[in-house]
């Protein structure tokens, strides 16, 4: 793997590490300033990811500027056609995911959308990370990088199994791994589909963006349907 690519590694684990010090540093200045603490957690978020997405543009210049950024991947319309076709296949695989984690008994629910929705509800820019600037990190990183290494000794299955795991636990959660495996399995498939990494950041744009909007409108309806799917689930758990 190029150094550039290990140091793209590292600055990200930098960043998802960086709150450790950055963020309760925030907060005593915030506390000082007299600013609410709420605020500290949202606006560390947008700096620090919009810092590392920065670093890392910065550093991947060079192949930005050449063809092999795209490595001579499909033609643009074929592109465009399979990064809009990705939004819906992402969301399926998360629905069929959803399915399978509820029938081996996994409460429904993600601890860690949660999160991000009450940010976005307490600073509302906070959105441009969850929806843009997170999922272009993650499939440079996870997809470009990872699989990419990975896709150049094995075949699709194990370099997809591999980096899908890495990226699934890389969001804390690993009682929902299969979820964010099957996202992680959709978008590889795009990334060795078209051979060009703008179209899988393209659907996790689209698809992170699409589930932050729907389950902050729809957060009341959601929520009794999820109640009655827990209902459901209990009800026939009762039987087995």
């Amino acid at each position: 793997m190029k150094r550039e690519y290990w140091i793209i590694i590292i600055v990200y684990i930098g960043m998802q590490f960086s709150s450790l010090i950055g963020l309760p540093a925030l907060m005593l200045g915030f506390n000082f300033l007299g600013i609410s603490q709420n605020l500290a957690v949202p606006i560390w978020l947008i700096a620090s990811f919009s810092i590392a997405l920065l670093i890392i543009l910065f550093i991947l210049r060079k192949e930005m500027n050449t063809r092999s950024f795209g490595e001579k991947g499909s033609s643009f319309g074929q592109s465009v056609m399979w990064a809009i076709l990705g939004v819906f296949l992402a969301l399926f695989a998360q629905y069929a995911a959803a399915i399978i984690e509820t029938l081996l008994g996994i409460k429904m629910g993600s601890e860690n959308t949660q999160d991000i929705l009450n940010i976005i509800n307490t600073f509302p820019l906070a959105i441009i990370v969850t929806s843009i600037i997170g999922p272009i990190l993650e499939e440079i990183v996870f997809r470009k990088i990872i699989f990419g290494a990975l896709h150049k000794r094995f075949n699709f299955f194990i370099s997809a199994l591999v980096s899908s795991v890495v990226f699934a636990l890389a969001h804390m959660e690993p009682v929902h791994i299969l979820l964010y495996s099957a996202m992680g399995f959709s978008f590889a498939f795009l990334y060795v589909k078209t051979k060009r990494i703008w179209v899988p950041i393209f659907a996790h744009v689209t698809m992170n963006t699409m589930v932050v909007l729907v389950q902050s409108i729809y957060k009341d309806d959601i929520e009794r349907l999820r109640r009655e799917a827990e209902a459901v689930q209990n009800f026939i758990g009762g039987f087995l």
